[in-house]
Order: structure tokens, then C-alpha cells, then sequence
């Protein structure tokens, strides 16, 4: 068996037959990226229509787009209601095939508009990629075994695939030192401003004293995190998802304890999407309604 045939039959499996517990669980997923996206835009929205005054770091379509059209006459928060009808009408599988395509269009807009002002954080990327996915499973595998197959494959390929591509970003950055335990002596620092100049106070938890207090043990906490990234491919073939998963959970948490970035969307799609809920529900539900079938 080939390296490209043992990834495709651990990310889609191909031979397992779809299940009653395989389409629930599906449309439970939608409905958290719906849910999400929706609650994304509508935040993003309100932002740039209180506070965004002028273009600071052009993204994607800013590049091309003066996105500081948006900044004034509700536009931004008019084009979170047009994302959160047509997102609505994809859920239902109301409309043509494309339309999922029609909102990955304008959430990345939403997203350049509100992030057209610097910093960008991570959770948010992981559910326009859910929507990117999903926009290609409507057009392309629309059939009732294929479109779940499909996005929640190509979902988990792109996590594993950021996961290690982040390891080798950070190894060709900064070079075979990044686990240097200064390092993070330096991140918990800058992340102890933004928290002492948001609160007004600031004291550093028992994980990052320990850190703060030897090189050696913030270079280990570095170097654990670094090699689970490394391993984030393995969460291709559906045997080790679980354990890799697990594994990545950890890391997140650890990534909180140390430097207090939070990644909340990012986590809770990793637990819905890492391990195999299905199997539960099969042993809850016999049976896919036809109502469900139709907005597979």
C-alpha cells in the first residue's frame, strides 16, 4: 500500500459504510461551525463598526479591496446578516450547491475587514477552514456518504497539516534552538503586559514560576510542545487520531498555563472532530430519520 492510498483510506474511509450515529454526529458538527461562524461575524461586525477607523495590516482580499468601505454605514454588520441567512439556508441544504462557497467568500471578507487592524488570533481560522471544506463537500460530494466523508477528511488533514508545518516553521525561523527555555521566559513576559494592562494586575500561575525559575524546565515545556506538532500528520490514519489528539488537547492547555493564550474554538473542534463519537451514538440511535438524510 502507498504512502498517498494509507493516508486516503485513514481520512475518508472509504470501506466503513455509513452509519445512523456517522449522519447525526455530522450535522451536530455543522451546526457547531454554523453557530460559530455566525457568532464570528456578528463579533467582527460590531468591532469595525465601533472601532475601526483606517487599514493597518491589508489581508487577503484587503490586498485588493479597499475593505474601509466597511467601516461606516452598518456595512459590516449588513454583511453578517447576509452571512448568517445564507449559512442558514446551507445548513438546511436550501439553494444551489455553491452557495456554501458564497459564504466562505464573505466570512473571509468579515474577517479582513475586522483583522485589518493587526493581530489575528488562531480559532478563527480553524472554522473558516471548516467552512472551506464544507463548501467544497456541498459542490462537489453532495451525496449522503460522500459530503461527510469528505469534510470531516479534509478538515482533519489540514489540522494535521498545520500542526507539523508549524513545527517546521518555527525549526526554519528560528533554527534548531527554538525549544531555548528564554524563549519562553521572553513570551510569558509579553503576554504578563497585555494582562497587567488589561486587569491591572498581574501574578504568574505555579507552571509559569516553575519556568520562570530554570531554563531547563521551560526548555522541556517547549520542546514537549514542539514535538506533539511535530506529530500532528500522524492524526491522518484514524487508529492513532485519537491518541494524538489527546495529545494536541494537552498542549493547547499547556499553551494557557504558560503564556495565557486561549484557544477555545480551536480545542473544542479538535475534541468533536479527533475522536470517534460516532460509535456512541450508534449505540444510542438505530436509525437516520429521512428529514435528516435530506440536509446531509
Amino acid at each position: 500500500m502507498t504512502w498517498i492510498s494509507s493516508i486516503t483510506r485513514g481520512l475518508f474511509e472509504p470501506e466503513r459504510n455509513t452509519s445512523p450515529g456517522e449522519l447525526w454526529f455530522f450535522k451536530f458538527f455543522e451546526l457547531f461551525v454554523v453557530c460559530y461562524t455566525i457568532y464570528y461575524v456578528w463579533k467582527w461586525g460590531w468591532y469595525t463598526q465601533l472601532r475601526n477607523v483606517e487599514v493597518v495590516l491589508p489581508l487577503g482580499l484587503a490586498n485588493y479591496l479597499d475593505v474601509s468601505l466597511f467601516f461606516d454605514h452598518y456595512l459590516a454588520l449588513i454583511n453578517a446578516a447576509i452571512i448568517t441567512l445564507l449559512i442558514t439556508l446551507c445548513f438546511l441544504r436550501k439553494g444551489p450547491k455553491w452557495l456554501y462557497m458564497v459564504v466562505l467568500v464573505l466570512f473571509h471578507l468579515q474577517h479582513v475587514i475586522r483583522f485589518s487592524q493587526g493581530e489575528i488570533p488562531h480559532s478563527q481560522h480553524l472554522i473558516g477552514m471548516s467552512v472551506f471544506c464544507f463548501a467544497i463537500g456541498a459542490w462537489f460530494f453532495p451525496s449522503l456518504k460522500q459530503m461527510p466523508r469528505f469534510v470531516m477528511g479534509a478538515i482533519i488533514f489540514f489540522i494535521g497539516l498545520g500542526y507539523t508545518s508549524a513545527f517546521f516553521s518555527k525549526l526554519i525561523g528560528t533554527g534548531i534552538n527554538w525549544y531555548d527555555g528564554r524563549h519562553l521566559w521572553l513570551w510569558i513576559s509579553e503576554k504578563s503586559i497585555d494582562i497587567l494592562s488589561r486587569e491591572g494586575v498581574y501574578s504568574p500561575n505555579f507552571l509559569q514560576q516553575l519556568a520562570l525559575n530554570s531554563t531547563s524546565i521551560a526548555s522541556v515545556i517547549l520542546l514537549i510542545g514542539w514535538f506533539t506538532e511535530l506529530i500532528g500528520f500522524t492524526m491522518w490514519w484514524h487508529k492513532l487520531r485519537p491518541y494524538t489528539t489527546t495529545l494536541l488537547i494537552g498542549m493547547h492547555f499547556g499553551i494557557t498555563l504558560t503564556m495565557n493564550i486561549r484557544f477555545d474554538a480551536f480545542v473544542i473542534q479538535l475534541i468533536l472532530v479527533g475522536f470517534p463519537w460516532y460509535l456512541l451514538i450508534d449505540n444510542l440511535v438505530k436509525s437516520a430519520p429521512p428529514w435528516l438524510q435530506k440536509i446531509i
